[in-house]
C-alpha cells in the first residue's frame, strides 16, 4: 500500500512509472515486430529457393533431353552419310579382300624376318610357313627357335586359300593366287605377292 501512496502523492514519481511502463510495452513490441519481421524474411528466403529449385528443375529437366527436331536433323545426317559411304564400302569386298591379303602377306614377312635373325636362315620351302608355328624338323634345323613361335597359327587368306611359300635360299617369297585361285590373272584375280608389295 505505501507503494501506492507514493505513487498518488508524487505526480513525478507517477509519470516515471508510466514512462518506464510503456518504455517496456514498446520494447515488448518492438522484439515481437522484430521477430515476425525475421521470420517474414525467412519464409520469403524458403518460397524463393523453393521457386528457384522449381526453375531449375523445370530448366535441367528442359536441358536433358534433345528435341524432336534435334533428333530428326541427326537422323537426316546419318542417312546422308550412309547414302554416300556405304555404296563404296558395299560394292568393293574383293577390294577389301586383297587388302586383308597384303596386310596378312606383310604379317608372314616380318615373322620370317624374325625367325632368320634367330636361326641364321630362312625355313625351307619344304619346312614352309608351319616353321612360324611349332618348330620345324628337318634341314635347316633351326639354332634359337623361339618357343613362343612367330605366329599364333598359319593364316589362311580372305578366300580361304592357304598362303604360298617359296624359299630360294636367301631369298624367299609368300603369295596368295587371289580370287580366282590360280596363278596369274587380273584385278582381284591377280596374284599379291611380297616382292610385290
Amino acid at each position: 500500500i505505501s507503494h501506492w501512496k507514493e505513487r498518488a502523492l508524487n505526480p513525478a514519481v507517477e509519470l516515471a512509472c508510466a514512462v518506464q511502463a510503456l518504455h517496456k510495452v514498446n520494447c515488448i513490441g518492438i522484439n515481437t515486430q522484430i521477430r515476425a519481421a525475421k521470420r517474414m524474411a525467412k519464409e520469403e528466403r524458403n518460397m524463393k529457393s523453393l521457386q528457384n529449385r522449381k526453375w531449375a528443375g523445370a530448366l535441367s529437366a528442359r536441358m536433358s533431353g534433345f528435341t524432336l527436331i534435334e533428333i530428326m536433323v541427326v537422323v537426316v545426317i546419318l542417312g546422308v552419310l550412309g547414302a554416300l559411304i556405304v555404296p563404296n564400302i558395299v560394292g568393293r569386298p574383293d577390294e577389301a579382300r586383297a587388302t586383308a591379303a597384303r596386310s596378312d602377306i606383310q604379317q608372314i614377312g616380318n615373322a620370317l624376318d624374325l625367325y632368320r635373325m634367330d636361326n641364321g636362315h630362312y625355313p625351307s620351302t619344304d619346312q614352309g610357313l608351319e616353321a612360324l608355328v611349332d618348330k620345324p624338323v628337318g634341314y635347316p634345323e633351326p639354332r634359337r627357335w623361339n618357343p613362343d613361335g612367330y605366329l599364333k597359327r598359319v593364316p589362311v587368306d580372305p578366300w580361304g586359300e592357304p598362303y604360298l611359300y617359296l624359299n630360294e635360299g636367301r631369298q624367299y617369297d609368300v603369295y596368295s593366287l587371289g580370287a580366282d585361285r590360280r596363278e596369274g590373272g587380273e584385278g582381284v584375280d591377280a596374284d599379291l605377292r611380297l616382292s610385290d608389295i
